[in-house]
């Protein structure tokens, strides 16, 4: 009988569930952070936490898992086996949270809500931002949250929507298409040309004041290897991470700088330098293929596509135009997005 008893025991034991463990899936998230950044600080930064924050949710976290999940290196966050072994089904849970946001952001018939895009900055600012007024206008129920940064945003993750950015994301399971090619030539404004001389070389470029931009996405070696240089010391005059910034340096005449060769088609006074520098950025849009079922969604994308179109944008074409050819290349199209003398605001005085 007391055999049996405990037979009965037993199996009501091996059939009771497993009690869920004593953490979040919030803090979950902020393991896979601190993952893809090898760093408590930049895992804290990116999810506008203190450090003390997120090492105690991390502490949390193994406490309750009952085993380490990190090693801490002066190099970084190197993950024990026990941190490996559950990092692909975290992964799997961030998914299916991220799909069920997904498809609750479905519209109907009459297309309405917020749709968050995020592009980079300069695109943003002086090419998106322009055509979006006529788009709200049709639109006028649907809200685009642009979001106009260097910073790329993970549409995985849900950053973003929809994204524009220079480098395609890795990510297999969404959607990447190129829109079109940005190419990148080195400029003065007339002013600076006028005060200061027109160089004609690298040799002579080298010479000038130098408006570097440095930002994520961006080569920061590239301007020391175009200009044949060890270092930018007593060559760059300022160095900033914006797009916006560069061009409002380049334009007040501080220096030489590299801008999209369409800012002088759409009305930015400046002088193209034929040194024999020039670049070329491809702009690759993004998004979770869930949303192929959203119309808002599908609405932004599908504008999107149109007005990076490069057979109706010939700055947008793969190859390379002069920019002292392209206005007339892109015919009516400059005249319409011309932003008059400047494209920054002149300055307080």
């Amino acid at each position: 009988m007391q055999e049996k008893t405990q037979r009965a025991a037993a199996s009501v034991q091996r059939q009771k569930p497993i009690e869920p463990i004593d953490a979040s899936w919030g803090d979950l998230k902020i393991f896979l952070v601190c993952v893809d950044h090898h760093s408590f600080r930049k895992g804290a930064q990116i999810l506008g936490m203190t450090d003390t924050t997120v090492m105690r949710r991390i502490d949390r976290l193994e406490e309750a898992l009952g085993f380490a999940l990190f090693v801490r290196h002066q190099a970084g966050l190197q993950l024990t086996d026990e941190g490996r072994a559950i990092l692909d089904d975290a992964r799997k849970m961030e998914r299916l949270s991220f799909d069920i946001f997904r498809r609750a952001a479905h519209a109907g018939p009459d297309p309405q809500g917020v749709v968050r895009l995020a592009v980079t900055e300069g695109v943003g600012t002086y090419w998106v931002l322009p055509k979006l007024i006529d788009f709200q206008a049709t639109y006028r129920r649907l809200t685009v949250d642009l979001r106009c940064a260097m910073e790329p945003a993970d549409v995985g993750r849900l950053e973003a929507d929809v994204a524009i950015q220079f480098a395609p994301p890795d990510n297999p399971d969404l959607i990447i298409a190129k829109l079109g090619r940005l190419h990148v030539y080195p400029f003065v404004s007339e002013n600076y040309a006028r005060d200061f001389g027109v160089p004609t070389s690298i040799a002579e470029l080298r010479q000038h004041r130098i408006i570097q931009q440095v930002a994520p996405q961006l080569d920061e070696t590239a301007y020391a290897r175009a200009l044949g240089v060890d270092s930018l010391a007593g060559i760059v005059g300022i160095r900033t991470n914006s797009s916006t910034a560069t061009l409002y340096a380049v334009e007040r005449g501080v220096g030489a700088g590299m801008l999209p060769t369409c800012s002088i088609a759409l009305g930015a006074r400046l002088v193209p330098l034929d040194v024999g520098i020039r670049h070329h950025l491809d702009l690759w849009l993004t998004y979770h293929p869930e949303l192929k079922r959203s119309e808002k969604h599908m609405l932004l994308v599908n504008w999107l596509k149109r007005i990076f179109d490069p057979s109706l944008y010939a700055c947008f074409k793969d190859e390379f135009i002069h920019p002292s050819e392209l206005a007339a290349r892109m015919g009516d199209a400059a005249k319409a997005m011309s932003l008059g003398d400047y494209a920054a605001p002149t300055p307080l005085r």
